[in-house]
């Protein structure tokens, strides 16, 4: 990085050309404070992105260039705040209990502006630092609860980075941030209300959990986690996974059984057969590994009539309702077991220990009496098992045309950090079927999953997104260079 005025990423230099503060144009007349869930405190206030991707606006949108997606930004930016108000104020720490709140007092989120110095086919599509982190510029997280950045690049494509906190959002409710905003710009409406009412998680009184709920998570204190260095084991990978691989593993995960899975327990059930084949490689046939999934609990939450107004699928809660799911088994049952038996221990492990109701609501219950401490989930910090863990993000499919046509890849992007265990995030390709896999892993699990004959998880290149023709491509691997 070179500052808050732009970055240096490998050959491209982003250059940041403005910066402003956009406020919301109907402000309440009275600033506001909202009060964080004890599931926005699990969470914490830590970065979180959504990347999009736009090759150069097709000739159907009237010749449009980078100006005009800046003033579509410009001028329906402040009317659109109006419903995501939260996003306009600041994070700040209350004086008395020393937990975060939400100042609603319409600053104004941030909207930058910046340029890059070379096509999106320069990118280097297969690992996240070298594409989709290039674009993430630096922002104060301290100030702005929203930062909105616009990059052009050389070949007239564009890049929209939608950057904020944890404590506000959760994937679910970011995507629903991207999608409201497109279908606000096409048509100056949001269809979906949305819903920042935190009161709809509150906890029992008293609050009421099993006695070893808590260990399923750890104190986030430096004592209790791998050290620093350790994180230089892993590499970051972008990859494709094509829908018709995706559904020929669905049958073969299904194979055995009434039950169709789904393509998350499928994609799951091959990573940790992929996963125990690199432990039993380690030699020892007793070793254990573990798999870990983050849950969407919106639909668990439906007992009031306020929380049904909040989470039905007609209506949106911005905030974080996510859980922790975690299985653990011997590495040679793993390996051994056909794939319909692995994806039926992880549809198991999911619905017993974090998609149902009375998990939810134990979480909360359990947060209130353990709100003063931050947490994390006991399998991701890198002791025992090594864990694999995944971020279904594809079963969200936000709308991205805000009128420049379809992003070519939307990414849901997070700090990697001090968490010493490898993670995917999966995320539909828009407007397709095809999906995306970011990954943090470590090097023999990619070379792996790159070098199995099924080529499952293939890593994206430019080609791949449209950015540059076939017969370029040829000529960039004839040529050795990136660049189109």
């Amino acid at each position: 990085m070179a500052g808050v005025n732009g970055c240096d990423c490998g050959e491209t230099h982003v250059r940041v050309v403005s910066r402003r503060l956009v406020k919301a144009s109907d402000a309440p007349v009275e600033p506001r404070v909202l009060a964080v869930s004890n599931l926005d405190l699990l969470y914490s206030n830590f970065p979180l992105s959504c990347v999009c991707f736009y090759p150069r606006p097709p000739p159907h949108s009237g010749g449009a260039d980078f100006a005009a997606v800046v003033a579509s930004f410009e001028s329906t930016l402040p009317p659109f705040l109006n419903h995501f108000f939260p996003f306009a104020g600041r994070i700040a720490t209350n004086q008395s209990s020393g937990l975060p709140e939400i100042h609603c007092t319409n600053q104004g989120a941030e909207l930058v502006v910046a340029h890059a110095d070379a096509p999106l086919s320069s990118l280097d599509f297969s690992t996240v630092g070298a594409s989709v982190r290039t674009v993430q510029l630096p922002y104060d997280e301290s100030s702005v609860a929203l930062s909105v950045q616009l990059v052009s690049f050389a070949c007239g494509g564009f890049s929209v980075a939608w950057r904020t906190s944890h404590l506000l959002v959760d994937g679910c409710a970011l995507y629903a941030l991207v999608g409201a905003w497109s279908e606000f710009a096409r048509r100056g409406t949001v269809a979906v209300p949305v819903s920042h009412d935190r009161a709809v998680l509150r906890p029992r009184s008293p609050p009421r959990y099993a006695p070893g709920f808590g260990d399923a998570y750890t104190p986030d204190t430096g004592d209790r986690l791998v050290n620093v260095l350790t994180n230089q084991s892993f590499v970051e990978r972008l990859y494709r996974i094509d829908a018709r691989d995706v559904e020929r593993l669905r049958a073969e995960a299904s194979c055995c059984s009434s039950y169709r899975a789904t393509r998350m327990e499928a994609v799951s059930a091959y990573l940790w057969k992929a996963l125990a084949g690199l432990v039993l490689g380690a030699g020892g046939d007793e070793r254990c590994c573990r798999m870990g999934w983050w849950v969407n609990g919106r639909r668990f939450f439906t007992s009031s009539p306020e929380q049904r107004a909040a989470m039905t699928t007609s209506a949106c809660y911005i905030g974080n309702v996510t859980s922790f799911a975690a299985s653990e088994a011997r590495a040679e049952e793993i390996r051994g077991a056909g794939l319909p038996d692995v994806a039926a221990r992880v549809r198991e492990a999911v619905a017993e220990k974090a998609a149902n109701k009375e998990h939810f609501q134990e979480l909360v219950d359990w947060l209130e009496d353990h709100k003063s401490k931050r947490f994390l989930e006991a399998p991701t910090v890198g002791l025992g098992s090594p864990t694999v863990t995944v971020t279904w993000c594809a079963t969200f499919r936000p709308d991205t045309d805000f009128g420049f046509g379809h992003a070519a890849l939307a990414m849901p992007v997070t700090a990697t950090g001090r968490i010493c265990s490898a993670y995917f995030t999966v995320a539909a390709r828009p407007g397709g079927e095809d999906l995306f896999a970011s990954a943090f892993v470590w090097p023999r699990l990619a070379a792996a999953l790159e070098s199995d004959g099924r080529r499952l998880f293939k890593p994206v290149t430019a080609e791949d997104l449209g950015f540059v023709t076939a017969s370029k491509a040829r000529g960039i691997k004839e040529n050795g260079t990136h660049h189109a």
